[in-house]
């Protein structure tokens, strides 16, 4: 892999997850040390005044009125770190955390902050050798940072805490530094206030969401198509005139990619056969599905420009030093808390089509449950429970946390955007509608095999193939527990994705 230079051209969303999950190397691009070593002067001959200068000479948070003398300003930072370090719960997962690495650093590495190119070049040091610091999850409120999470990530970066090898398990940070030759960091003046006050926790959240989201969205078009084909839908909603007329871009783009996957159906059927009047969970496929799009584009537009970012503070302008506010997290939790309820359509919308395809009533002439004799067998009976179940959770997932707001620090923080927990509940309703559209994909799959000799679209045939590679069809009761579970882990990997979309570019499995 190509190394990728960190404070150079702007970084992608694709850029980070690529160094957060597959191990990209990375580098300071040179132009970028330069810009931060200019910054950094400016921050020493500052420091060197009697006059306050906050995150320089001053404590912080509700202390910021504290001077400090210039023998306790390197202790100050230490300080700073390890009183920080308050999170508690279980560790982020290490991409994650990887994540939270990079984007720090190419925060740092624009030159605004004032540190020393010595800071980044240790967080270089670190995702090039696989180490990651054992960061628990809970304790930032996404105002002033990532405050108690970055420090457990700074705490690492001077020898201390826990920290991960890529071999995994748990070691303190000190131990691994020394043993495979890593630096530790002595920390300067405002160092350690610039790596804990960012957004790093929050941007890597939605870089994860968003990234996972158009794999979530993809995998629900492919158990869409096939739920379209099994229950024999009418074409005519997907006609790209009636898309067309309305002008949303999601939603004409949805009806093109439904339309490709369903081309050569034997099962879909055109309007003169019937009255034209599907279920909405059918006919209203581009529509919702599109609006899950739109916010995707929304989140991914605002992500872009986050990954780029300053969000510490104060910073470095011109000579001068400014206290802001970059690092609340509002832009973020609000699209955090967005994009959740965008991308909670699918389950909801996927639920109601496995619902649909196991009632005899509503099937059009599937056998109840997809069992291949009702009575005998239960067939699929219970993993529409599962479903549900699974959307009910994610109903109180939705809730937006950044609709409340809890001051801290002696109320000098008095109004936080909870961005944090919108990331970890994003995480975990993600989850959930990754494991929804297994179940979708399990009962479609045995809906278009009761459906034989007719045959699905290109696209819905590709899917059932490589489906079957991982799931054979049901012809006895079976545990459903174990296929769910093959799904869910082959969506959540791209792995069935991929081999869904192979299949189709070779023009689909032959008969």
């Amino acid at each position: 892999m190509t190394v990728l230079l960190l404070g150079g051209p702007p970084l992608t969303r694709e850029d980070v997850i690529a160094v957060a999950r597959e191990g990209r190397p990375v580098a300071l691009d040179p132009a970028a040390r330069t810009r931060m070593q200019a910054s950094r002067a400016v921050v020493v001959q500052h420091a060197a005044s009697a006059r306050p200068v906050y995150g320089v000479n001053t404590g912080f948070g509700g202390l910021s009125d504290h001077w400090v003398p210039g023998p306790e300003r390197l202790r100050l930072q230490l300080n700073l770190i390890r009183s920080h370090a308050s999170a508690v719960g279980d560790p982020l997962p290490r991409p994650l955390v990887r994540a939270m690495m990079v984007l720090r650093a190419q925060g740092l590495a624009q030159g605004r902050s004032g540190v020393r190119p010595d800071l980044v070049e240790a967080l270089v040091a670190w995702l090039n050798a696989g180490v990651t610091p054992v960061v628990p999850g809970t304790g930032s409120v996404g105002a002033s940072g990532d405050l108690a999470p970055l420090a457990h990530l700074a705490l690492g970066l001077v020898g201390e805490g826990m920290a991960e090898g890529p071999e995994g398990g748990p070691s303190p940070a000190g131990e691994l530094l020394k043993a495979r030759g890593l630096p530790s960091v002595v920390l300067q003046e405002k160092e350690g206030i610039s790596l804990l006050n960012g957004t790093a926790l929050m941007a890597g959240e939605l870089a994860f969401l968003v990234h996972d989201g158009h794999r979530l969205l993809r995998a629900a078009e492919f158990a869409s198509a096939m739920s379209f084909d099994a229950l024999r839908g009418n074409l005519d909603s997907l006609d790209p005139r009636i898309h067309q007329a309305r002008g949303l871009p999601g939603q004409e783009e949805e009806a093109r990619i439904l339309l490709a996957l369903l081309t050569g159906s034997a099962l879909a059927h055109a309007g003169e056969d019937t009255a034209g009047q599907d279920p909405y969970v059918l006919r209203c496929l581009p529509q919702v599905l599109g609006a899950t799009r739109q916010g995707l584009g929304w989140a991914d537009d605002i992500l872009a420009r986050e990954i780029n970012a300053v969000t510490d503070n104060p910073l470095v302008f011109d000579g001068t030093i400014l206290s802001g506010g970059n690092f609340h997290g509002q832009p973020l939790a609000l699209a955090l808390d967005t994009l959740a309820l965008a991308l909670s359509y699918v389950g909801t919308f996927s639920e109601r089509r496995v619902a649909r395809l196991v009632d005899m009533r509503l099937s059009r002439g599937l056998p109840a449950f997809l069992a291949g004799t009702p009575g005998a067998a239960s067939g699929y009976m219970i993993p529409p429970y599962v479903a549900a179940a699974l959307v009910a959770e994610n109903q109180v997932l939705v809730h937006p946390a950044s609709a409340s707001s809890l001051p801290t620090s002696a109320n000098q923080e008095d109004f936080n955007s909870q961005g944090a927990t919108a990331g970890a509940k994003g995480r975990r309703l993600l989850e959930n509608l990754f494991r929804g559209v297994a179940v979708e994909l399990l009962l479609a799959g045995q809906a278009m095999e009761l459906r034989r000799p007719l045959r699905g679209g290109a696209g819905s045939e590709a899917a059932l193939a490589a489906l079957r590679r991982r799931v054979p069809p049901l012809t006895e009761d079976r545990p459903p527990a174990p296929d769910l579970e093959r799904i869910f882990q082959g969506l959540r990997d791209g792995s069935l994705l991929r081999e869904m979309e192979e299949f189709q570019a070779d023009g689909g499995p032959t008969a």
